[in-house]
């Protein structure tokens, strides 16, 4: 009698295709995956912003640290202080007040926010600006993206030929290999032409 195949799990399929979760355990209580400091460097080798740069979901400074030590004046705002240094603004970047930024925008932001974070941030960010998402690739899906992509074109995306750690609460001693795939999607404000994709 031949075997039946047992599915997988929910949980263990949509962790694979990167559609939950960077891992398969719970999800951290404020969504806050740190950066590897990596995907900073990475970016900065093909990719020159204002000098001055807003982080506003900056966690523990994974992105920022990196952003300063290459000469750029950097605003923390996060919705939690994780720095404890002080120069974290306590700003919910959604919903808060942004005012006009004239200077340029760079974050992984919480992925069920997403859409969100770039949208606020376009609308924060002057003309010809330009606008940082680390995200996972499968942001390029969705009908509901397609419009907004239809209207503001990424200008780039860089793609991660290999994969990045996004480490749960900031901890990277505990962080497993990702299956999930990452990319660099860069928006410069007014932009209107075809997006172009890079491997990096």
């Amino acid at each position: 009698m031949k075997e039946e195949l047992k599915p997988k799990s929910s949980k263990s399929i949509y962790a694979t295709i990167g559609a939950s979760s960077h891992s398969t355990g719970e999800r951290d209580i404020d969504d806050y995956y740190a950066t590897d400091p990596r995907a900073m460097e990475e970016l900065l080798k093909f990719e020159v912003f204002h000098r001055n740069v807003w982080e506003p979901a900056c966690g523990g400074g994974h992105l920022s640290s990196v952003l300063k030590e290459h000469g750029y004046s950097v605003r923390n705002s996060d919705v939690v202080d994780r720095m404890g240094d002080g120069s974290v603004e306590l700003l919910d970047f959604i919903e808060g007040d942004t005012g006009v930024w004239e200077g340029d925008i760079i974050t992984n932001p919480p992925y069920s926010f997403a859409q969100e974070f770039v949208e606020k941030a376009l609308s924060t960010a002057v003309d010809g600006s330009k606008v940082a998402m680390f995200l996972k690739l499968t942001f390029l899906e969705g009908k509901k993206r397609k419009g907004m992509f239809a209207k503001h074109p990424p200008k780039r995306v860089y793609v991660f030929s290999s994969r990045v750690a996004c480490a749960k609460g900031g901890d990277f001693s505990s962080t497993q290999s990702s299956a999930v795939a990452y990319a660099w999607f860069i928006w410069e404000k007014g932009y209107s032409m075809d997006t172009i994709v890079r491997w990096i």
